[in-house]
């Protein structure tokens, strides 16, 4: 099976101006820092961007954000960066919000090839204005249309050779239904195994989705002492 490991630079070589690009971030956590330092570096601009969260104004895509890199963003949450907060008040960056649940099965639909999903989370709002209402059965749905990218750029824990994906704990994002959704599917990696090492029941992202492995060459990154503080309640809550 084919080798998938990279480096930097060739991935860099598929990251263009203008895409519309796939990240995963959880306010800065598992975002695939070197690759998009990379992207700063380069100069890559004008991007639409798709995420969970924004990032913080110094970690993982807020960076992007920071640097006016990013022309519209499609999120869930803005409120721990406060530069997307501030570029969206200017005018200078597009925020289109979207309720976490739906965020994830738009990504889903535009992975299995779906036309769409039916809800009933924002019928009746502002959120609503302007979207299509399906009746089925008597009952109004708020049709929300499907989410696809040019490029997916995952972070994950480890890969194989041949691209087979595997992420730890909450840190999966929606990285299995990115890696459906994107043209072409790039991860950012701890570490890597041989083919075959990883346990077939853990792998997210199966090989043939994946395009290129990079395997980060800095230190994994430490937590925030504000994410040891959220993390040290969650375990005193669970008695852990």
């Amino acid at each position: 099976m084919k080798n998938k490991l990279y480096n930097l630079d060739q991935v860099l070589e598929q990251i263009h101006d203008g895409q519309s690009i796939m990240f995963t971030d959880l306010h800065g956590l598992c975002a695939p820092d070197e690759i998009i330092d990379g992207m700063l570096e380069k100069g890559v601009k004008d991007i639409t961007a798709i995420a969970v969260a924004s990032g913080r104004p110094d970690e993982g895509l807020g960076k992007l954000i920071t640097a006016h890199r990013v022309k519209k963003l499609i999120t869930t949450h803005i409120g721990l960066n406060k530069s997307s907060i501030q570029e969206m008040f200017a005018g200078e960056m597009e925020v289109e919000f979207v309720p976490q649940g739906t965020f994830a099965e738009r990504i889903r639909c535009g992975g299995f090839g779906l036309g769409g999903c039916l809800t009933k989370t924002g019928l009746g709002t502002e959120y609503a204005e302007g979207k299509e209402i399906v009746t089925v059965d008597g009952e109004d749905w708020l049709l929300e249309k499907p989410i696809h990218a040019d490029l997916a750029i995952l972070k994950a824990t480890t890969a194989d050779k041949a691209g087979n994906l595997y992420t730890k704990g909450t840190s999966l994002l929606c990285v299995d239904y990115m890696g459906m959704a994107a043209d072409y599917v790039i991860a950012e990696v701890e570490d890597v195994v041989e083919t075959g090492q990883l346990d077939p029941e853990k792998v997210i992202v199966q090989a043939p989705l994946t395009d290129m492995v990079y395997v980060r060459t800095g230190e994994k990154k430490p937590l925030t002492n504000s994410w040891k503080k959220r993390i040290a309640k969650i375990q005193a809550k669970e008695g852990k």
